[in-house]
């Protein structure tokens, strides 16, 4: 019962957060059905900003699994919602022996999960170096890997900027608009055989694909 509230509260801030990023950044999103609809996913993203967990999320029609650091747990309003959400907790590294542990189990439970491998947020809009913790998660889970390239959200709320610049689509086009482009789903399984180095390469080739693809999109233009 509790599980079926989750799932419907789900659906309802799904389309209540899509139509306030529409309204409020332009929010546009392509290729959708890329993410599977079946089987464990692991989604890999840039971040660019605050607003990148809603931007995401709405690019997948499929439940999302979000991870939080664990001091973000600690306030008895936040930390309650995010548990009702089983969001999960993970340190500031993210990919340190806990957090490798609760992103597997919601994999094997074959739940999507999104990461962002770059670590943190950037702090100039482009795509970090990713840190190595995700080779292991694809090598121990064998899931479906899919990236999903962010732009404009930078530009919307850097980590410099206290507050969000708004970029409705009723004025003139501001790159404060957000744009999220899903890339192709690798197979999982294919990349646990392959070295480290080869399957760090392949996942930063593919991940700048989908935010180049983004930028354009971004810029109002999906050629």
């Amino acid at each position: 019962m509790f599980v079926a509230a989750i799932d419907l509260i789900y659906e309802c801030l799904f389309w209540l957060c899509g139509a306030v990023m529409i309204l409020l950044f332009g929010y546009r999103v392509e290729h959708r059905r890329r993410v599977p609809r079946t089987g464990p996913v692991l989604l890999i993203a840039n971040h660019q900003s605050y607003i990148d967990i809603v931007a995401l999320g709405l690019a997948s029609r499929r439940r999302v699994y979000f991870l939080a650091k664990k001091p973000l747990f600690n306030s008895r309003l936040l930390g309650g919602f995010m548990r009702a959400f089983d969001t999960i907790s993970v340190d500031s590294t993210g990919f340190s022996r806990s957090g490798l542990e609760g992103i597997l189990e919601h994999i094997t439970r074959g739940l999507t999960v999104l990461v962002f491998p770059e670590g943190e947020r950037c702090w100039d809009g482009k795509v970090s170096e990713l840190k190595p913790g995700v080779t292991l998660l694809i090598r121990k889970s064998k899931a479906t890997v899919v990236p999903m390239g962010l732009a404009g959200a930078f530009e919307s709320w850097p980590r410099q900027r206290r507050l969000p610049r708004f970029a409705p689509p009723f004025l003139s086009w501001s790159r404060g608009r957000i744009a999220v482009s899903v890339g192709h789903a690798l197979d999982g399984e294919q990349l646990a055989k392959l070295p480290r180095d080869e399957v760090m390469a392949i996942l930063q080739t593919e991940l700048q694909k989908s935010v180049q693809r983004a930028e354009r999109l971004h810029r109002g233009s999906s050629n």
